[in-house]
C-alpha cells in the first residue's frame, strides 16, 4: 500500500523531535533508514510510494529549491508535462520528470489557484517551514483517500485509517451512527467514517492549518451543471469521442506498462477500444469469470477482447475460492465495506500485479452520463409525483395487493411499492438516499437491538438527510435528474465508488486509474443537454454512439452487470457457513448492533428460499470480519464501541 501520513502536534510543546520522528516511522509503517520522511520539530510527514513515473528521480519527500516547502502526494498528475512550460517560463527549473515536481512548482506560483489546474488524482501534503503551515488537498472528484483527526490540540492526517491510529493518547472510537450508515447504505457515508474521531476530507477541497490557528477548510471545485454550447447531435457525438479519447489518452501516461479492467459492459468496453485507438500495441486485458453463473460475462469480455486483438486473462471464482479470501479483502479497507464489486476488484487487483502495474477502469461513466437505472427511475418518479401524492391513500391499495406465489408477480408488486413511495417524496436528493439504501427501515428496525434502533431513529429520516447533505444551497435549481446526478457525485462516488477500487488495488501496488472522472472531462459532460445522456430508457447514448463503431455489432445491446457477485446462489451453500462462523466467532454478534436471533432468522430464510438476503448476509460477514480485524484485536486498548 502506498500513501502519505503526518502528525503536527501543535500544542504539544513537549514532544520531542525523536517522538515524532518515531511516531511517523509508526504510521507511514518505514524504519528510521528509510528515505521516505521529513521532520521538523512538532512537525513530521513522510510517505510509501508506488513508483510509476519517473522511477529513479521522483522520490518523496521533495523540497523547493530554497528549502522553504516539503511535499508529499500520493497519486498522479497526467497533465504535469503539459504545465512545465508556463512554469518554465516563469523562471522554475526542473530536475526530474517527476510529476510531484510539478505540482510543488504549481504550488509556488499559483498558490491554492495551483489545484484546479492539476487533472489527476492525489491526495497531498505541503509542509511551509517559514510560517510552520501545513496545507492538505484532495483530488475533485476524490479518488485518493485521506483522513484527518483533531486529538490534544494537533492534527494528524493519512491515506489510511490505520496509519493513524497508533499515535499515542488518541481515541478511535466506533461510532453508532457510522455502524447505521454502513447497515443502511452498505458503507459509511463521507466525510465521517467509522471511528467518530476520524473523518475524510471532502473531495476538491484544501485544509490549512496553521501554527496558531484551527483548521480551515474551503472547496477549490465542486460539480456544476450548466448549458453548453448550442450543437446538434452529431456534433455533441463527435466531440464526446475526440475527448474522451483525449482524457484516456492522458491516463495511459506511464513508464510501466498498462491494463485495462474488463467487464464486458459499456464502459469498460469503450474504455478498452479507446485505449487500442491512441496505441494499437496489443496490451493486457483482466476479467473475472463465475462458472455457471446466470451473470457470468466471460464469453462477451473475450468477444471484444478478440475484437479489438487484447490479451486476455481470465480468472474464474468461484465461492470456496472467495470464502477463504473474504478476511483478506476485508482487510484492504479501514471500514467495513458491503460493496459487492470490492471482492472482484480484489481478485482482478491480485491477477493483474502479475502482469502490470497500471490498469485503466470504467468506473464514473453511470454517474456523470446518467446510466444508472435508479437516475431513470428517479426521474421518472419525480414526473408521476404530482399525480400520486394528489390522489393520496388511493396511490396506496397497490401495496394491498396480496404477493401471490408467482415470483414474477411478487418482484413486479413490489417494484410499483417503491416507486410509489419515491414518487410521494419531495425531491431527488431524498429518492438518492432511497434508491441508494441497502436495507429498508423495516429491515432494519427487525435487525438492530432495540437501544440502537432508538439511537439512529432519526437518521433515517430521508428529509434529513437532505438537509445535511444538501441544505446549503448546493443544488438550488437543478432538475430532478440533476439533483439525484450530483448526490451521486458528491456521496456516492467517495463513499461508495471508489473506495472499492482504490483500496483493493493499492492492496496490490496496482494503480487504479479512472479516466471518466477527469475533473476536466467531468466538467464539460456536465453542460449536456440530457437528451443526450438518456435516450428514453437507455443512459449513456452520447457514450454509445461515439464507441460503438470500434467494437462488434451488439456490443451494446447486453444488459448492465457490471463487476459483481453471485451472493444469492453462494448463500445457500457454504459460503453461509463461513459467514455464519466468522459472525459468531468475531465477537459483532456480541456488540450490540444487531439481535442475534434475527441473523440466524435471515440466515435460515435464505437458505429455505424464502427470502433473498444474500446482499445484507455479505454485509454481516464484511462487518464481523471488520471487527475481528479492527476492534476484537483491541479490546483494552485505544478501540473500544461507543
Amino acid at each position: 500500500m502506498c500513501g502519505i501520513a503526518g502528525w503536527y502536534a501543535r500544542s504539544s510543546r513537549t514532544v520531542s523531535t525523536d517522538q515524532i520522528r518515531q511516531q511517523c516511522d509508526t504510521i507511514i509503517h518505514r524504519g528510521p533508514d528509510d528515505q521516505g520522511q521529513f521532520i521538523d520539530g512538532d512537525f513530521g510527514f513522510g510517505m510509501r510510494r508506488l513508483s510509476i513515473i519517473d522511477l529513479a528521480g521522483g522520490h518523496q519527500p521533495m523540497t523547493s529549491p530554497d528549502g522553504r516547502y516539503v511535499i508529499v502526494t500520493n497519486g498522479e498528475i497526467y497533465n504535469h508535462l503539459e504545465l512545465r512550460p508556463a512554469l518554465e517560463a516563469a523562471g522554475h527549473r526542473f530536475e526530474t520528470h517527476s510529476d510531484t515536481e510539478t505540482l510543488l512548482a504549481a504550488y509556488l506560483h499559483w498558490g491554492d489557484d495551483a489545484w484546479i489546474r492539476l487533472e489527476g488524482m492525489f491526495a497531498t501534503a505541503i509542509w511551509d517551514r517559514a510560517t510552520r503551515s501545513l496545507t492538505l488537498a484532495r483530488d475533485p472528484l476524490g479518488v485518493k483517500p485521506l483522513y484527518v483527526t483533531e486529538q490534544n490540540g494537533g492534527l494528524a492526517f493519512a491515506s489510511e485509517i490505520r496509519a493513524l491510529r497508533p499515535l499515542p493518547g488518541h481515541s478511535f472510537d466506533v461510532s453508532d451512527r457510522g455502524v447505521h450508515d454502513f447497515f443502511m447504505f452498505g458503507h459509511v457515508q463521507p466525510p465521517r467514517s467509522i471511528f467518530a474521531q476520524v473523518r475524510s476530507l471532502d473531495p476538491g477541497h484544501v485544509l490549512r492549518v496553521e501554527a496558531t490557528g484551527d483548521a480551515v477548510v474551503r472547496p477549490f471545485w465542486q460539480p456544476s451543471f450548466r448549458h453548453g454550447p448550442a450543437m446538434s447531435e452529431g456534433e455533441w457525438i463527435e466531440e464526446t469521442r475526440r475527448r474522451f479519447l483525449e482524457t484516456t489518452r492522458r491516463h495511459m501516461l506511464s513508464d510501466v506498462p498498462v491494463g485495462v479492467f474488463l467487464s464486458g459492459g459499456v464502459d469498460s468496453s469503450a474504455m478498452s477500444a479507446a485505449m487500442t485507438k491512441i496505441d494499437p500495441t496489443p496490451f493486457k486485458a483482466f476479467t473475472i469469470g463465475y462458472p455457471g453463473s446466470r451473470i457470468d460475462e466471460t464469453e462477451q469480455a473475450a468477444r471484444i477482447a478478440r475484437h479489438l486483438g487484447l490479451e486476455h486473462i481470465v480468472l474464474q471464482l468461484e465461492a470456496a475460492r472467495t470464502a477463504d479470501l473474504l478476511p483478506a479483502v476485508q482487510a484492504s479497507f479501514d471500514e467495513p465495506c458491503a460493496a459487492t464489486s470490492a471482492v472482484p476488484h480484489w481478485h482482478l487487483s491480485k491477477l493483474a500485479a502479475e502482469h502490470v502495474k497500471v490498469v485503466l477502469c470504467g468506473e464514473g461513466s453511470d454517474e456523470i452520463f446518467a446510466g444508472y437505472k435508479r437516475q431513470r427511475t428517479a426521474l421518472e418518479a419525480a414526473r408521476w409525483s404530482p399525480l400520486i401524492k394528489a390522489l393520496g391513500p388511493l396511490a396506496g391499495l397497490v401495496e394491498a395487493i396480496p404477493g401471490g406465489a408467482s415470483p414474477r408477480w411478487s418482484y413486479k408488486r413490489q417494484n410499483a411499492v417503491k416507486f410509489i413511495e419515491a414518487a410521494r417524496l419531495d425531491s431527488s436528493f431524498q429518492r438518492f438516499f432511497a434508491g441508494t439504501q441497502m436495507s429498508s427501515p423495516q429491515a432494519r428496525a427487525r435487525l438492530y437491538e432495540p437501544d440502537f434502533l432508538a439511537r439512529q431513529r432519526h437518521d433515517d429520516d430521508l428529509a434529513r438527510l437532505e438537509q445535511e447533505y444538501f441544505g446549503s444551497g448546493i443544488g438550488r435549481g437543478l432538475d430532478p435528474l440533476e439533483q439525484f446526478q450530483l448526490a451521486d457525485l458528491t456521496i456516492h462516488m467517495p463513499g461508495s465508488l471508489l473506495p472499492r477500487l482504490d483500496r483493493p488495488s493499492m492492496a496490490h501496488s496496482i494503480e487504479a486509474r479512472v479516466p471518466f472522472l477527469s475533473h476536466i472531462f467531468v466538467d464539460w459532460v456536465m453542460t449536456m443537454p440530457r437528451s443526450m445522456k438518456m435516450r428514453g430508457k437507455v443512459g449513456k447514448f452520447a457514450l454509445r454512439e461515439a464507441t460503438k463503431d470500434w467494437l462488434p455489432p451488439g456490443t451494446f445491446d447486453m444488459r448492465k452487470r457490471g463487476f459483481q457477485l453471485p451472493f444469492a446462489e453462494w448463500f445457500r451453500g457454504d459460503f453461509a457457513e463461513f459467514a455464519r462462523t466468522i459472525w459468531n466467532d468475531s465477537g459483532a454478534a456480541a456488540a450490540g448492533y444487531l439481535r442475534p436471533s434475527a441473523v440466524e432468522a435471515l440466515f435460515a430464510e435464505h437458505r429455505d428460499g424464502t427470502a433473498n438476503h444474500g446482499r445484507m448476509l455479505y454485509a454481516i460477514a464484511m462487518f464481523s470480519c471488520w471487527w475481528d480485524q479492527n476492534i476484537a484485536v483491541g479490546r483494552g486498548s485505544t478501540a473500544r464501541a461507543a
